[in-house]
């Protein structure tokens, strides 16, 4: 039995592997992005046309195709400035940019158009240590702005995008308290009549827009267009780096979505509790929508000549609100408080997968425990060695059945050589089981056992698991020496092969419930295996599976000394048990 749970452990982890190996690419990794002292972003600043996409599905990177989707023209995503001989009533002189820091975001506005050109988290950093951009700035010449806005007329939609808006008042440049404001305003000639007010949250992650756009004294039905997001490709990459994808919720369920289902069906129409994009550990999404129309677009950008590394994919959405009013953006981290704060319902965003009814309270286990500690390395270790202590009277109740199926294993083998010939089909071959059932509850023995346990433990080890590789508190979050990020592979494989040392022991100190010397040998190489597995997982699981197999090394230990060794019976052959009468010259079986 106990080979049978580590075969299907291995084939779990082969087929684990196999998936990221064959259909997750590892995300490239892009030049650094340098900012001044300030911490402005130095990228070069858009064109005129630099930003809003006026068709429904924006146009790729020069040189590119989005799966699912014709190519557009290029100029068709470019703003523009007012067409000649179009006066402007209200606007700018010329283009400036707004600062706003709050204490968890440094954001920057252009007044070309009222949109945002830069959304930096200060509390995470990307891989130069900088604060983490989450907009793509690098595609701000070909694609959409964040904020931009789409009216149906295209030719509105370019002014909207590309004209000078005038900025009211003086807002502060630091929101430390009450919400940070600011209102863009724009008017021409030709009845074009636009105001964009945003409104940004000091305490969290969030702003709000509200846009009244009119022509003449005919309000314009306004698509709010965040363009390719997220930004922030650079700060994780490997296997299990989770690309950026579509992202809603609708009637308390949650839909996440690939670039391969977004070409199949890029436009919903539904009840979104929230809507937008995510990957690994951010997101963008406007929140409370009520009904909307939500358009999502693939975006590949080819990596650079002569460069080994793959495309990068971006997912572009834009939402249309059927009610009037402001609409809230989060543009933040997946960090489980932070969302619960908002709403609970919106932690629902963390794919935990299907034990999260168990991660969270080991989420909330583990960061209490680290603020005693203050490692979150050392966190994980202390939180395993609890969880093991838990599951020590389980564990220690399997490997108690485990040496009792070792004991009889003889006679069971016996038995079973006495209907070996027997076909599967053939009536005799139940008297074999009920043989196997007798010699059972004669010994005690319940052959499952030793398997109910493990099988108990293992959702525990599976949500701890999904824990470790979620988490965004891992992210950046060094250990000891040479192990800097947590949420990152081992850079010099050293857990890895102490992992699958480990493992080797152990698997050498469990009972072996067969006596076949083939499959023991296989056994034996399933954890070598295991080692180019462990390769491309994060280093905070690989602590947990290092010190679960210590703890089981120790526990292997004890049981060993408190059951005793092995009592195996010996079953001599069926030819030696028959024995000569003496004086009859006939033979008669002695009993077994």
């Amino acid at each position: 039995m106990e080979r049978r749970v580590l075969l299907a452990i291995f084939l779990s982890f082969v087929v684990l592997y196999a998936y990221q190996a064959l259909f997750v690419k590892p995300v490239p990794k892009t030049a650094p992005t340098s900012t001044t002292s300030s911490g402005a972003t130095t990228t070069p600043p858009p064109s005129a046309g630099g930003a809003a996409a006026s068709a429904p599905a924006p146009a790729t990177a020069p040189g590119t195709t989005s799966p699912g989707a014709a190519p557009a023209s290029t100029n068709a995503t470019l703003a523009t400035t007012p067409a000649p001989g179009t006066t402007a009533l209200i606007s700018a002189t010329e283009e400036h940019d707004v600062r706003i820091e709050t204490p968890h975001v440094s954001a920057v506005f252009t007044n070309r158009g009222a949109r945002l050109k830069s959304w930096r988290l200060k509390g995470y950093k990307d891989n130069q240590g900088q604060p983490l951009e989450l907009v793509a700035t690098e595609l701000a010449a070909t694609q959409p702005l964040p904020f931009s806005l789409r009216v149906p007329d295209e030719a509105t939609t370019g002014t909207l995008n590309g004209a000078l808006y005038k900025l009211q008042g003086s807002p502060p440049e630091n929101a430390q308290g009450a919400p940070a404001q600011l209102t863009f305003e724009y008017q021409d000639s030709t009845g074009l009549h636009a105001v964009k007010q945003f409104t940004i949250d000091p305490s969290t992650y969030t702003a709000a827009l509200s846009a009244t756009v009119t022509q003449g004294d005919r309000p314009l039905p306004t698509t709010v267009v965040w363009g390719p997001g997220l930004g922030d490709s650079d700060s994780q990459s490997g296997r299990y780096a989770v690309k950026p994808g579509g992202l809603f919720a609708s009637g308390g369920k949650v839909t996440r979505l690939t670039t391969r289902n977004i070409a199949s069906q890029p436009t919903f129409n539904q009840d979104f509790e929230y809507a937008g994009v995510d990957d690994h550990y951010f997101m963008s999404v406007a929140m409370k929508t009520g009904m909307a129309k939500l358009i999502y677009q693939p975006i590949s950008i080819p990596a650079p000549a002569g460069s080994k590394d793959p495309a990068r994919d971006f997912v572009s959405y834009s939402i249309e609100p059927t009610r009037t009013g402001p609409v809230t953006f989060f543009v933040g981290p997946k960090d489980f408080d932070t969302l619960a704060a908002i709403n609970p319902d919106f932690t629902k965003a963390i794919n935990f997968g299907m034990f999260s009814v168990i991660v969270v309270p080991l989420l909330r286990s583990l960061d209490w425990i680290h603020g005693f500690i203050g490692n979150y390395g050392w966190s994980i270790l202390a939180l395993t060695v609890l969880i093991n202590l838990v599951l020590f009277p389980l564990n220690h109740k399997s490997v108690v059945s485990m040496r009792k199926m070792q004991e009889i294993q003889p006679e069971t083998k016996a038995i079973q050589e006495r209907y070996a010939k027997l076909k599967a089909t053939d009536p005799a071959k139940q008297k074999m089981n009920q043989e196997l059932m007798a010699l059972y509850r004669e010994r005690g023995v319940n052959p499952a056992s030793g398997c109910i346990p493990i099988l108990l433990t293992l959702p525990v080890f599976l949500a701890f698991y999904s824990l470790l590789t979620t988490a965004i508190q891992l992210r950046g979050a060094p250990f000891v020496g040479w192990i800097h990020d947590l949420s990152q592979p081992d850079p010099y494989y050293v857990m890895p092969v102490l992992v699958g040392i480990s493992q080797i022991i152990t698997q050498w100190m469990t009972p072996q419930t067969g006596v076949d010397p083939t499959q023991q040998k296989m056994m034996m190489i399933m954890p070598i295996v295991l080692i180019f597995v462990f390769v491309s997982t994060p280093a905070g699981a690989l602590i947990y599976w290092l010190v679960s197999n210590v703890w089981r090394l120790g526990q292997q230990y004890l049981t060993n000394y408190l059951i005793g060794p092995p009592n195996i019976r010996t079953i001599r052959p069926a030819a030696e048990r028959r024995v000569k009468r003496v004086g009859g010259g006939k033979t008669d079986a002695a009993a077994s």
